[in-house]
């Protein structure tokens, strides 16, 4: 028993065992989230909340808001282009030039530039903007909001104005 302690004495076990080296400085490999799928939904951390995170899950209601923005980013490229049809014109001169150029580049261009912007917010969804005090993944629904606005109306024109 005494040879045990002896041991057990030489060995001196210090309360502070980390190497001071800070883990989270470095991204771990993202092909491992996406095959294993990942953990993280928000910073857990007070310290990390003003730093960019990216998030590996997401919730239900965000999926649903970023499916019904690319749907009536579509709905609103097909009204648009039933109202061109109709006498109507693109007042927006970035989407009327690639409709000079052809209806499917005008479809592809507008799908893939929503497709993009919501993809950079949702990388950027944990964000809080000091400016107009709220955070990123808020905009998602102001989106849907205002396209919305939008299809209302180009449904109105259609109903009301053309036909």
């Amino acid at each position: 028993m005494v040879i045990k302690t002896e041991i057990f004495a030489q060995k001196s076990y210090s309360k502070e065992r980390r190497s001071g080296k800070d883990r989270r400085t470095s991204a771990g490999p993202v092909s491992c989230v996406m095959f294993k799928g990942g953990r993280r939904e928000k910073n857990r951390r007070r310290e990390d909340q003003h730093k960019i995170f990216c998030a590996d899950r997401y919730s239900p209601t965000l999926f649903g808001a970023i499916i019904l923005i690319l749907f009536l980013s579509v709905l609103d490229a097909l009204l648009t282009l039933f109202l061109i049809d109709h006498g109507a014109t693109e007042i927006n001169p970035i989407m009327a030039y690639y409709l000079n150029v052809g209806p499917y580049t005008f479809f592809c261009v507008k799908y893939a530039l929503t497709a993009l912007a919501v993809l950079v917010l949702l990388f950027c969804q944990n964000i809080f903007l000091r400016t107009i005090k709220i955070y990123t993944h808020s905009i998602f629904y102001f989106i849907v909001a205002a396209l919305m606005t939008v299809v209302a109306w180009e449904l109105y024109l259609i109903f009301y104005v053309v036909t």
